[in-house]
C-alpha cells in the first residue's frame, strides 16, 4: 500500500503549475491582509480583513480568480471594442504610383 507522500507525488504535474496559490481554503493573496491585521489589530484591518475574504469567495463562487476578475473589470470600464492603435497611430492609406 502507497504512503500518503508517494500519492502526493504522483499527483504531481507541470498542469499544476498555473493554479492560484491558496492557504487552506483561502487565496493566498488574501495573506498580504492577514499580515496588517497581525501588525495593526484594529477593528478597521479585521473589518478590512473580512470583506477582502467575501471578496476572494464571491469571485471563487462566479468562477472567477482575482486576476481573472481584475481583467473582467477592466473590460467593463473601457468598454468590449479596444482599438489595437490609437487613430493618431494608424497609418494612411497611400497610392504609390
Amino acid at each position: 500500500m502507497a504512503s500518503q507522500d508517494e500519492v502526493i507525488i504522483q499527483t504531481w504535474h507541470w498542469r499544476n503549475t498555473q493554479k492560484a496559490p491558496r492557504f487552506w481554503r483561502v487565496d493566498a493573496r488574501a495573506g498580504a491582509i492577514v499580515l496588517l491585521v497581525v501588525l495593526f489589530p484594529r477593528k478597521s484591518t479585521v473589518t478590512l480583513f473580512f470583506l477582502s475574504l467575501l471578496l476572494f469567495w464571491v469571485l471563487e463562487r462566479k468562477g472567477l480568480s482575482f486576476s481573472a476578475a481584475l481583467r473582467a473589470f477592466r473590460v467593463w470600464i473601457i468598454g468590449p471594442k479596444r482599438p489595437a492603435y490609437f487613430w493618431t497611430d494608424r497609418r494612411k492609406l497611400m497610392d504609390i504610383e
